[in-house]
């Protein structure tokens, strides 16, 4: 009976975090340290078939073969931009696919990954949102992910760790797929998998602040938050979850996190021209960080051909990055990336076939724009 539960509910090992395993190895009547060794196998060693592992007992491995795939993305298509940016879009067997990006640095290699195909939350200038939302992904689509990438990127650049920053900025919300992506964090983190350090895994939210709470509770990884705006009115419209969770909801679940953990939070700032990027902008968004212990990453915005929208100038930028900086508020502005192959911020699309829920209307920043 549990297997049969097993094999149609959970069949893919990477859905296991160490607790995971442990549980089911006490449920087969083994011992925790088989998960130990079934982990390193898996992630250390790269084994892909129970056979394989030869310090595991034969009928335990021929239990787990009949139970449990090593099922990882098929990949459709790989783009590597000028700037050295990879993009691949992968899928599970049917038409709909998700992307996910590499961008490596001289001192570093960020993998951009994805919690969803497509997204249901339509913030104003992103293509993802523009798609729809089609499935969360289990925690083996995500782990999957950072598998096959590191093992690509591993042969390809001879280095035995070529991803040092996992970021969930890819496709989806991932506070929407929280305990899929809080177990997923957990493998990252683990030394027995991938062994990333908790100050290098990302969680990026669009304010979830529910689930922003428990992330507190359940998981080690830092956070970004997708602010975009200093004021409910403007950021309602450039991101509509704001009307459900507003800024006062969304600044005191920030304030519980930093109180928690003592760390502090990157809030993400799109740079659109004519709508946030004025000095009025500016003074709101001091106003709301100034005693917060926070970070500004500006995002000049990327180009997306169905929309009008268009990035603040390179002045305007500088303006509002010094604007913060001399109210002593933390300011970076980002590099775009992979802009020539649509694997910048905002980019990514995917391919979704199947949607569950339609997109807001693109209106108002249509005119605002203009």
């Amino acid at each position: 009976m549990l297997l049969r539960f097993l094999y149609y509910n959970m069949p893919v090992i990477y859905n296991y975090t160490r607790n995971g395993l442990e549980h089911l190895m006490s449920q087969l009547g083994e011992k925790p340290f088989r998960a130990q060794q079934i982990m390193r196998w898996v992630y250390h060693q790269s084994v892909d078939s129970f056979e394989d592992m030869v310090n595991i007992p034969k009928a335990l491995r021929q239990t787990l073969a009949e139970n449990f795939t090593f099922e990882l993305p098929q990949i459709e298509k790989e783009l590597i931009s000028n700037c050295g940016t990879t993009k691949w879009l992968f899928h599970f067997g049917d038409k709909n696919a998700f992307e996910t990006v590499y961008i490596p640095e001289s001192n570093r290699g960020t993998l951009c990954i994805s919690s969803q195909i497509g997204c249901a939350l339509a913030c104003q200038f992103c293509a993802t949102g523009m798609a729809g939302f089609y499935k969360n992904l289990t925690t083996a689509q995500i782990i999957g992910q950072v598998f096959l990438a590191r093992s690509i990127l591993a042969k390809r650049t001879n280095k035995k760790h070529p991803i040092t920053n996992v970021v969930f900025m890819g496709m989806g919300e991932p506070l929407l797929n929280e305990q899929q992506v809080f177990d997923a964090v957990s493998i990252l983190l683990d030394d027995l998998a991938f062994g990333l350090s908790k100050y290098k895994v990302t969680i990026s939210t669009s304010g979830i602040t529910p689930a922003m709470r428990r992330m507190v509770e359940q998981t080690h990884a830092a956070l970004a938050v997708s602010l975009h705006a200093g004021e409910d009115s403007i950021r309602s419209h450039i991101v509509p979850i704001n009307k459900k969770y507003p800024l006062s909801d969304l600044m005191q679940a920030c304030d519980h996190y930093t109180q928690s953990t003592k760390r502090l939070i990157t809030y993400e700032y799109v740079m659109l021209k004519g709508i946030n990027d004025q000095e009025q902008h500016a003074k709101a968004l001091v106003k709301l960080l100034k005693h917060r212990h926070a970070k500004v990453n500006l995002i000049p915005y990327n180009p997306i051909p169905e929309l009008d929208l268009k990035c603040s100038t390179a002045n305007a930028i500088d303006l509002f990055c010094q604007h913060l900086l001399q109210n002593q508020i933390r300011c970076t502005v980002r590099k775009t990336r992979g802009d020539d192959i649509y694997a910048a911020c905002g980019q990514l699309s995917g391919s979704v076939f199947d949607r569950k829920k339609s997109i807001a209307p693109y209106l108002y920043l249509r005119e605002r724009s203009n």
